[in-house]
């Protein structure tokens, strides 16, 4: 998944996300492990969309903070399953 808007947009979703949807970064990369084993960062952030009511531009933002830090191993962030 392309990042389709910019890295301060992606950084001010990322704050809002725990006011909007009530649930900080790591329940949601939680839910993400525990979801369907879909490959596709628009297949898994669909899924968010659809299952749990968020926007599409939120659901977008979670997926690729998440691939992001696992890619840079960061903050302990599960792996994503294979």
């Amino acid at each position: 998944m392309t990042v389709a808007h910019s890295p301060e947009i992606h950084a001010q979703l990322l704050d809002r996300i725990p006011t909007v949807t009530g649930h900080d970064l790591q329940e949601w990369f939680d839910t993400l492990n525990k979801g369907p084993a879909l490959k596709r960062c628009s297949e898994r952030a669909n899924w968010l969309a659809d299952e749990h009511g968020l926007s599409h531009g939120y659901a977008r933002a979670i997926v690729q903070e998440y691939d992001r830090r696992w890619r840079n191993r960061s903050n302990n962030v599960p792996s994503p399953r294979s």
